[in-house]
């Protein structure tokens, strides 16, 4: 009988794949609980969002944390997903040395539009599996905030649900708000 399982990768060997250039840096693919997944495609309001987010955010916070996004961070569940915002702690070596990992991380961020079903479920159950404090999805489809937060083995305990066009604070920011009418792009007729 032949064994067709397949063996999941670890996180050192989807670095070693990248690093012998079986997957090419640029890729549109994330490490997700050991499988290479391609990464959903992004339409003008998912990236205009992005993109008024990350802005929002760096203005906001300034050197007070590091603002990230589309970039990789590193989960001990074999995933290494590229969010499209992270805020993360300071380090001294600048993420030089190692992609932020959950002790690292404040807030995870994904926009969502084709992939909400994918972020609610797959993305949620490993960022909360990583312990990551606080996760939201920017909801395109249904214009809103969800708010994840109190993860218990694979899941958060606690969803918030914030329509435009409130303020919310950011964690570990009492200080910050960021205002959610700024951040969704017009919905396209």
């Amino acid at each position: 009988m032949i064994n067709t399982q397949v063996r999941p990768l670890t996180t050192n060997d989807y670095h070693r794949m990248i690093e012998t250039g079986i997957i090419h840096e640029g890729e549109h693919i994330e490490l997700i609980s050991g499988q290479v997944l391609n990464m959903v495609a992004k339409g003008t309001r998912h990236t205009l969002c992005t993109r008024r987010l990350f802005k929002q955010l760096l203005n906001l916070i300034g050197d007070r944390s590091d603002v990230q996004s589309q970039d990789p961070i590193t989960l001990p569940n074999n995933s290494e997903p590229e969010p499209d915002v992270i805020i993360a702690r300071l380090r001294s070596d600048n993420y030089a040395n190692s992609h932020p990992a959950p002790a690292d991380i404040i807030l995870v961020i994904e926009v969502a539009d084709s992939s909400l079903d994918f972020d609610r479920s797959t993305k949620s159950q490993i960022y909360a599996a990583a312990e990551i404090s606080e996760y939201w999805i920017v909801n395109l489809i249904d214009s809103r905030l969800e708010i994840y937060s109190q993860p218990q083995g694979s899941i958060y305990t606690n969803t918030q649900i914030v329509l435009p066009p409130r303020l919310v604070n950011l964690p570990h920011f009492s200080d910050i708000a960021i205002d959610l009418a700024t951040i969704f792009p017009p919905k396209i007729a």
